[in-house]
Parts: C-alpha cells; structure tokens; sequence
C-alpha cells in the first residue's frame, strides 16, 4: 500500500518530467550547431561568418515566437501550442537529417528556432498552473533540464561525428535520433498533459478564458488582447521587474559569448584552463533547483535578490582581481558568478507568473520573455565593440554596471512589497 501511495504520489510530476524532458531536447537541438561548425564548414565550403549568421536566424525566429506562443496559449491552450511547436521542430530536425544543399539547412536551422520558440514562455505557464504551491521547485528543476541539454550536446556531437555514419555522416545521425526521440517525448506529452489538467486536447484555463473558442482571425479581438498586454506595462510593479529581467539578460548574454576570452586576455590563465572555468559556469547549474525551492519558502524577491547580488559581487571581484588572483582564485569567482545567474532563472519566471493574470499568463510572460531576449541578443555586439574599442576590462565594466542596476532596482522591488 505504501508502495502504492509512493508510485502515486510520483506520478503526480509526469506533467513536470514530459515537459521538462521537451526542454532538454530544444536545448540540445540549439547547441549541437556551435560545435559542428567546423564540420559544416568543411560539408558545404562557407565561412565561419556564414554560420554565425545562420545560427543567428535560428536565434531571431527564437526570439520572435516568443509573444505569439503566449498569445496562443492564452487562447487556444498551452498543450496544443506546446505540441505544435515540438512537432515543427522535429520535422526540421529531419530536413537536417538529408544530404542536401545549404540553403536547406539555413531554413531548417530557422524553422527549429522557430519551433523551439514557443516552448519556454509557454511551458512556465503550465508549470506555475500545474503545480501552484511549488512552483518555483518545478521551474527550477525544469530550468535545470534545459541547461544540460546545452552541456550534454557537445559531448553527443563529439560521439556520432566519431561514428559510422548510416546517412552519410555521423552527425546527421544525431539529428535522427534526437528527432525520434522528440516525437515519443512529444506523444507522451499530448496524450498525458491533458488528463492531469482535466481536459482532452486543450487545458482548461484556455476554455475558460475563452468560452467560444477564441476566433484567431477576428481582428477585434486580437487587438483587444494587445491592449490588455500592453496595460501589463504601465503597472509600476510589473515594469520595474521587466526592467530588472532586461538589465540581467543583457548582462548574461554578454558575459556568456565572452567570458573564454576575457579569461585569457585579461587573467593570463590559458585556453584550457578558461575552457574549463566556462564549463563551470554551466555545471553549477544544479542550484536552480535549490533557488526554486527556496522561493517557494521564503518568497520569490528576497531570493532574486540575493541571487542578482551574489552575481554582482562576483562579476566585480573578477574585474578586480583579474591579473591578481591565480587560477584557483579566479575559478572560485567564475563557480560564484554561475551559481548567482543560474539562481535567478527559475525565481524569475515564477514571481512573473505570481504578478500576471492568470487569463495572460502566457502572453505576458511572452512578451518580457521577448524583451529580454532582445536585449541579450543585442549585447554580445555591444560587448565585441567595446572591447576592440577599448579593453574587455570596460567591456565587462559596462555588464557590471548594468547588473548593479538590476539588483538595485530588485532590492527596491522587495523593500516596497
């Protein structure tokens, strides 16, 4: 009976484990590019340039579906949504799978961020409905799903270019695979989900929102909906935590694309070494979970606050002791930069959830989800520009900055709560 009550009990995060598992796998289908770059270079004759820029559009169609996958889920439901976004994406991981020319593998690369897109903003509205009273526990462990996606495929990407291939190449195999395995994750995902919200092919939030059904051509009422989001902004409460999401993406994303080579330049530590301390960074990503759970006892701001300024700390204390502290030193700074911006990542998206109306969970979450990743997006070009402009130390100095505000502006947040 005990027994019973346990594999009970256990079921009760199938939701979390399928959609979490979804996650790894987008995660994983975006950074198995970077590392087979030089593979592709050599396939198909083009530059490195050329390849940055295509992965690039993989990241705009990201970016762009972000808003809409909200506005979708709010109206049609977040499985259905989910599903669709899942199934695009596998389909564009096959059309990696032929031997065929470039341009082909451009649009397919565009589709599958286009269809990896819509499952964050919409997926920590599920979980935060799904899973109310620990919410931040569910988002920390589904956060944490993801990032190893990015640490696992490298490693994937390594094993199958080193194998036989049965299409041609080793890693068009990859994709088969990850494909495959994507469509019985996606099935089980469709099948199961609706039956532990109770419903059968939609969620019941999105039925009731939208008792008729929600017309997506109706004109009028989709910019009614607009006006709604847009209203989301002009609360003082939701724009000053906007506010802090931009400031720390901004400062992430800049840190992320740089990091190895601030670390040689400025440190003197080698390329192995600074390799290593990126890797790092990552690893420590486990502590989503711990901040997640935290958030649920103690409440979401005073963790994001001392996540922003544990971060912020630590990214002084590497402008500081850059040239002074030796490897060690400079490896405990980096394991704390990790441990502050992967702590806020989950509290992040349940205090939106817990400041947004559950009728627009999905589309407000989407668009400050849009925002900030339009501000990382545009950060890594600032960064390289700096940095040639005048050093990487006023490069980084700019991110500090920038992070400093954000824990400042948070600090405000929950003194005024």
């Amino acid at each position: 009976m005990s027994s019973f009550s346990n594999l009970r009990r256990l079921g009760r995060f199938d939701v979390l484990v399928l959609t979490s598992l979804l996650w790894f796998l987008a995660k994983f289908l975006r950074y198995a590019f970077p590392p087979l770059f030089g593979s592709l270079q050599t396939v198909y004759g083009v530059s490195n340039a050329t390849l940055g820029t295509a992965f690039t559009g993989f990241m705009l169609a990201y970016a762009a579906m972000q808003f809409p996958a909200g506005l979708l889920a709010d109206r049609f439901g977040s499985v259905r949504v989910i599903t669709a976004g899942a199934l695009v994406a596998i389909g564009a991981a096959l059309l990696v799978v032929v031997d065929s020319p470039f341009v082909v593998l451009v649009f397919a690369m565009v589709v599958m961020g286009a269809g990896t897109g819509v499952h964050k903003t919409v997926a920590v509205e599920l979980l935060s409905r799904t899973y109310p009273a620990r919410t931040g526990r569910a988002l920390g462990i589904f956060d944490t799903f993801g990032t190893f996606g990015g640490v696992v495929a490298p490693a994937a990407v390594v094993l199958f270019a080193g194998l036989p291939g049965v299409l041609g190449a080793g890693w068009r195999t990859l994709f088969l695979v990850a494909a495959g395995c994507g469509l019985a994750a996606t099935g089980l995902f469709a099948v199961r989900t609706p039956h532990r919200l109770g419903g059968d092919a939609g969620d019941a939030a999105a039925e009731s929102a939208n008792p008729d059904g929600g017309d997506a051509a109706d004109g009028a009422a989709l910019r009614a909906d607009l006006r709604r989001y847009a209203a989301l902004f002009r609360d003082r409460r939701f724009a000053a935590f906007v506010a802090v999401t931009i400031l720390s993406s901004f400062t992430y994303n800049g840190l992320v694309a740089f990091l190895p080579l601030y670390l040689t330049a400025e440190t003197g530590v080698s390329e192995a070494t600074a390799g290593a301390l990126y890797s790092a960074l990552f690893a420590v990503s486990l502590v989503q979970m711990i901040s997640g759970e935290a958030s649920d006892r103690l409440g979401a701001l005073p963790v994001i606050v001392a996540a922003l300024s544990l971060s912020t700390a630590s990214l002084l204390a590497l402008l500081t002791l850059s040239g002074v502290a030796g490897a060690l030193g400079i490896g405990a700074v980096v394991v704390s930069l990790g441990l502050g911006s992967h702590a806020f990542r989950p509290v992040r998206g349940a205090y939106l959830m817990s400041i947004v109306p559950e009728s627009m969970a999905g589309g407000g979450f989407g668009a400050v989800r849009a925002l900030l990743m339009g501000a990382g997006a545009i950060s890594p070009a600032i960064v390289g520009f700096l940095s040639e402009a005048a050093d990487f130390r006023i490069a980084f100095a700019l991110l500090a900055g920038t992070l400093t505000a954000a824990t400042a502006l948070a600090a405000l947040l929950w003194i005024f709560d």
